[in-house]
This record gives C-alpha cells, sequence and structure tokens, in this order.
C-alpha cells in the first residue's frame, strides 16, 4: 500500500486500501448472506457531488449493496426532501440513508441530516450517532474520521502516544477527530486554517498532522519536521484537478508519510461508508 518518491516520503495508496476493504465486504456479504441498500438522496446541480454519488453508486454495486439514488432539483422545497427521506426511513429493503453535501443553499442542512432515521444514519452525522461515538458506544464510527484513521494506520507505525495536529475548519470535526484518534491512544490538538495562516500553530510538533480544510496550499514541507505523517483530507476542485490541502511538491523531500490527494482519502471513504451500510444491515435484524 506504500510506494516511494524521491528520497524517503512514502506515498500512502488510498486506492489499494478501499480495494482491500471493499474485497472483505463483499466477502462478507456473501457469506453472511446479507441484502443491504443505500439510498442517496441528491439535491442540486453541483458536478462535483454527482461525480462523488457515482463513485459510491458503482462500489455500491461492486460489493453487492443495492444502491438507490433520490435525484432532486435545484429548487427542490425542504418539504420534498424531508418526503423522500421519511420513504426511506420506512423502507425495509434500505439500510442507509446519506444525504450529498453541500446542499442548494435554500435547504436546512442540519434539518435534513437529523431527519434521517438514526439506524439508517451511516455516515454518522445524526446527534444520536455522535451521542453514541462520544460515549464510547458507538452505533456507527463517523465515516470521514474513519477514512483518516484507515490511512494512518496503513502506514505500519507505531501510533500510541504520537503526538497530532489537525487542521480544520469546525470545532466540531476536530473534536471528533481527537475522539478517534483517542481509540488509537493518539494525543491531539486541532486549530483552524486561520491559525495556520496567521502562523499560531507550530506544525513542527507534529508528529502526524491530520489537514481537512479545503484550502490548497495551506501546508508547506518547510513548516514540517522530517519524519511527519501527513494525512490530507483536504479536497477542492481546481479547474478539472482535484487538489488537497498540501502543497505535494514542498513535502517531496521529506521522510514521512503522505496521503495524497487524488487518490488517498476520497476512496477510502467510501470503502468506510459502504463499510457501515453492512454494520446496518446486521445491526437491523
Amino acid at each position: 500500500m506504500l510506494c516511494g518518491i524521491n528520497r524517503s516520503m512514502k506515498i500512502l495508496d488510498g486506492k489499494k486500501i478501499a480495494e482491500e476493504i471493499l474485497g472483505d465486504l463483499k466477502n462478507k456479504i456473501s457469506a453472511d448472506n446479507l441484502h443491504p441498500g443505500l439510498g442517496v438522496v441528491l439535491a442540486g446541480s453541483d458536478e462535483a457531488s454527482k461525480i462523488y454519488v457515482s463513485l459510491k453508486g458503482k462500489a455500491a454495486e461492486k460489493v453487492g449493496i443495492d444502491f438507490r439514488k433520490i435525484e432532486m432539483l435545484e429548487n427542490a422545497s425542504e418539504e420534498e426532501v424531508l418526503a423522500e427521506i421519511e420513504k426511506l426511513n420506512n423502507d425495509s429493503k434500505i439500510h442507509g440513508i446519506i444525504v450529498q453535501l453541500p446542499l442548494p443553499k435554500h435547504l436546512d442542512k442540519i434539518k435534513i441530516i437529523q431527519a434521517i432515521d438514526a439506524k439508517k444514519d451511516v455516515d454518522g452525522f445524526h446527534d444520536e450517532n455522535i451521542e453514541l461515538f462520544f460515549a464510547g458506544k458507538e452505533r456507527f464510527f463517523p465515516v470521514f474520521p474513519k477514512a483518516l484513521l484507515e490511512l494512518l494506520k496503513s502506514t505500519g507505525e507505531k501510533l500510541e502516544n504520537k503526538k497530532a495536529i489537525i487542521i480544520c475548519n469546525s470545532q466540531e470535526f476536530g473534536k471528533t477527530m481527537q475522539a478517534a484518534l483517542k481509540t488509537e491512544k493518539i494525543s491531539s490538538q486541532y486549530f483552524f486554517q486561520d491559525d495556520v495562516q496567521d502562523g499560531l500553530v507550530d506544525l513542527q510538533e507534529a508528529d502526524i498532522l491530520i489537514t481537512a480544510c479545503g484550502k490548497p496550499n495551506l501546508i508547506s514541507g518547510e513548516a514540517l519536521k522530517d519524519g511527519v505523517t501527513i494525512i490530507d483530507g483536504g479536497i477542492t476542485w481546481v479547474g478539472d484537478k482535484v487538489v488537497g490541502d498540501v502543497n505535494f511538491a514542498s513535502v517531496q523531500n521529506l521522510s514521512g508519510f503522505l496521503s495524497p490527494v487524488p487518490g488517498g482519502v476520497g476512496p477510502v471513504t467510501i470503502a468506510c461508508l459502504l463499510q457501515n451500510v453492512v454494520e446496518a444491515t446486521k445491526n437491523s435484524f
């Protein structure tokens, strides 16, 4: 799952990690005679969202998960979206439900996500699932933090007692990622992207750097120490290309590990989502 560039920086191959997870899921679905169903609500015309939903659909079909896409117009009302979610909530063949983000601006994201049956909230966004996660009794491990953690574990390095710095856009994500890292006995602090841009964060202290801001070139190799593990969860479309938060060229001469964008967190996130769909299917019995 690793390949080197230049000196000793190693690239974490998210596609291979995802393929392993998906292979295990396919075997589990077959062995346990499961018939999982995933419903995805896609509202609006965001091109990136359409691509992401298409990738999720292909991965789901590959492992044997029934994939149902509910496409809605940009001007769909909140009531219409909520009605579709309610149909999925009441459908016994659908075990997992996600709403593809971002939503059109006139829709209340929080209200819509909270309308998903918590037992089918496979992204792990529902308040009930967040509370269970923080209590150590998770129904679902939140998908995006789980994917970042999977990439980190794929290094094969001893993680216990390492120090991590998280760069993010919200307190909610910072705390959730801290809790995820704590499951591997990793201590961490989180900061916001403005703190980095204002020079208020000493990134040299990080054994592990996790960034998820969607801000190209936010992180430069000059600010990092040799041997750091960088998990880049920032995804931004620049023209027709996807880039991360880390200036890729600037870290190539460091030793350590790097998850690239694209080819890092994206495919692993989809695989982790489908893991939760299978978990929801088993929990439905």
